[in-house]
């Protein structure tokens, strides 16, 4: 296990060394950030190629044995197809929103530890880091719509903004609570302050909410209001058509995939686990994130615009403040592990308590009506 362990790690020092017996230092930095970024853009790809084939169940899926060349085809069409644009768009924002949609899309990757010492850039604040990329997608989305010059293409655009500032806040606090517990903005520093315990167990509160903030993040049912067919057609890229639809269908699986290997990274445990090399156990995790993503698709009903406010102002913002207010008071007190651990039971306890009182404040059954 150890020589598979450090296989990855071994040969980017190798490819290193072997650059740096005719290349000055400085270059081979450039070169081997080069060849990081490349490989993440490429597994990204791949992943995102798998994911719309297991995602798929209506449509073209017979191209290839099991259909497995259909995410090819798929790319083919899309890169063939015509690029149109509305003769009452302004060409420059309709150009450049798919384009800033994507580009944070894979940034947030350099951050995200896949395994032991494996991480592009272990930055001591990539907590901030994530956050920030995250904010760049609101200002693309009303790009998108503001600059296709179609009435249902900005009120997508608003409504999306709208949901994801709403949903923004609370996921904020839920990983400000992480942060307080684990006392490092660093995720790498995360993932190694998850022991013995992971986080779920410490923080399942904080758990709950950045989950359900991540789906809304992400406009994956039952919040993809931002591209309701049976209310403003496809939403804010309505008047997307080949690659630039594309890079906003690219964007909306990388983040997905990105969301959960951060629900990994920040409750899981990360890259821990027994026995497997550390990037296995990570990959591993995120699957089966990845997986209730696509169930949560195939089984609740979507909400109305209102109601998807509603449930963040008046119900996960004020949960994850209770919660992050129950953090500080515990770590605050700077008690021993196994006390710190009863506290924070007890603490997510009460806030589950209060997060009860709130969901009949907010009568569920009117929202799925």
């Amino acid at each position: 296990m150890t020589d598979l362990e450090n296989i990855l790690p071994y040969l980017g020092e190798l490819i290193a060394r072997w650059l740096r017996g005719f290349l000055p230092s400085w270059l081979v930095d450039m070169i081997m950030m080069a060849i990081v970024g490349l490989l993440i853009i490429l597994l990204m790809v791949i992943v995102v190629m798998a994911l719309t084939l297991l995602e798929r169940k209506l449509g073209p899926n017979r191209v290839g044995p099991y259909g497995l060349i259909q995410p090819v085809a798929d790319v083919l069409k899309l890169l063939i197809k015509e690029d149109i644009i509305p003769e009452k768009a302004d060409r420059l924002l309709h150009f450049l929103a798919p384009v800033i949609i994507v580009v944070p899309a894979f940034m947030v990757w350099a951050v995200i530890p896949f395994g032991k010492k494996l991480v592009a850039a272990d930055l001591n604040i990539a907590v901030l880091y994530v956050i920030a990329l995250g904010s760049v997608t609101s200002i693309a989305i009303l790009m998108a719509g503001w600059g296709s010059g179609n009435k249902y293409a900005l009120l997508g655009g608003f409504r999306a903004v709208a949901q994801l500032f709403s949903y923004e806040v609370p996921m904020a606090l839920a990983i400000l609570s992480v942060v307080i517990a684990a006392g490092s903005m660093s995720l790498q520093k995360i993932v190694e302050a998850q022991s013995p315990l992971p986080f779920v167990l410490l923080q399942p509160v904080a758990f709950l909410i950045y989950f359900i903030c991540g789906v809304a993040e992400t406009n994956r049912s039952p919040f993809d209001l931002p591209e309701a067919e049976s209310e403003i057609i496809a939403g804010y890229h309505i008047e997307y058509s080949g690659v630039k639809w594309a890079m906003f269908f690219l964007a909306e699986y990388i983040n997905t995939f990105a969301v959960s290997a951060m629900v990994v990274t920040l409750f899981l445990g990360g890259w821990k686990g027994p026995i497997l090399p550390s990037y296995l156990w990570f990959f591993i995790k995120v699957a089966i994130v990845v997986y209730v993503f696509f169930w949560l698709r195939a089984t609740f009903p979507r909400l109305r615009i209102d109601q998807l406010l509603n449930f963040s102002w008046k119900f996960l913002v004020p949960l994850a403040m209770a919660n992050l207010l129950v953090t500080g008071l515990v770590t605050k007190l700077g008690l021993v592990y196994g006390i710190k651990v009863t506290a924070y039971w007890v603490g997510n306890i009460l806030v589950g308590g209060l997060g009860l009182y709130l969901l009949g404040r907010f009568t569920p059954k009117k929202a799925l009506a």
